[in-house]
């Protein structure tokens, strides 16, 4: 089975400029890399660096929001509309730009987890869903177990998926899940149809996988039996150079490639 190997290049390589995380990237065996805010790198010259590279590029968010307000993302945050909107629309160019097939508009934390914030959202995962008609892009929802954030369970994301239709995916975080007291192996037999992308962590910690709790080679023969052809993200914090803590990837690579079926 052929996988996509994803780099969160906002964890991974930061000890390096954003333009040469993607080289070392490939370097390591990562095919492809995603990015939260990428914009320092042009569209062009990134659809050009990325074809050089033989890398693609899975999925890019959008309204950032102010990291140093904790806001994280825009889409709940009533009276951030027209700067949502804004954002949401300056990442869709860039993603058909450069091939991305994914924008995640995040939640963010409002002050206020009312009323409000949840029409606020429904209102702005309206605009985007009528954003990305007509074009190969899908939407991506994250549950995000970081106080207040307002997607914060499978469940709820589920929820919205079920309300909007299947130009919503599910972005399945391996942490995030542990984190919510779910066994992500079990969540994804249950419902692998939902997902499209898979965020990699392991817990505690949020590190590399093998450094807490989680079993990945079950996760990973899920994902085998399952046929699932998504991105595999890895985000992680390292706690070593990153090329170090992804010396795993090799034999990842190899167990997916298995093409037996248990």
């Amino acid at each position: 089975m052929t996988q996509r190997w994803s780099a969160h290049i906002g964890y991974l390589y930061t000890e390096l400029p954003l333009a040469e995380r993607l080289q070392a990237a490939a370097t390591d065996g990562f095919t492809a890399v995603e990015h939260p805010s990428p914009y320092a790198i042009p569209a062009a010259e990134m659809r050009q660096r990325l074809k050089e590279l033989s890398l693609t590029f899975s999925q890019v968010t959008s309204g950032m929001g102010d990291p140093d307000r904790g806001e994280k993302g825009l889409a709940a945050l009533p009276g951030r509309e027209a700067e949502f909107r804004q954002g949401f629309d300056r990442a869709l160019e860039y993603a058909l730009a450069v091939g991305c097939p994914f924008v995640h508009p995040m939640a963010g934390v409002p002050v206020h987890l009312d009323a409000a914030a949840t029409e606020t959202y429904e209102a702005n995962i309206s605009y985007a869903l009528a954003a990305v008609s007509g074009t190969p892009i899908s939407l991506l929802i994250e549950p995000i177990t970081i106080p207040g954030y307002a997607m914060g369970s499978l469940d709820d994301a589920m929820a919205l998926q079920d309300r909007h239709g299947p130009r919503i995916k599910l972005l399945l975080d391996t942490y995030h899940a542990a984190v919510q007291g779910i066994d992500a192996t079990s969540w994804f037999c249950s419902n692998h149809r939902r997902v499209g992308h898979i965020h990699i962590a392991d817990h505690p910690g949020r590190h590399e996988p093998g450094t807490g709790l989680i079993d990945f080679d079950g996760f990973l023969a899920a994902l085998r039996m399952h046929d699932y052809a998504g991105a595999v993200g890895f985000e992680y914090v390292p706690t070593k150079s990153t090329s170090d803590s992804a010396r795993f990837l090799a034999k990842w690579a190899s167990s997916m490639s298995n093409d037996r079926r248990i």
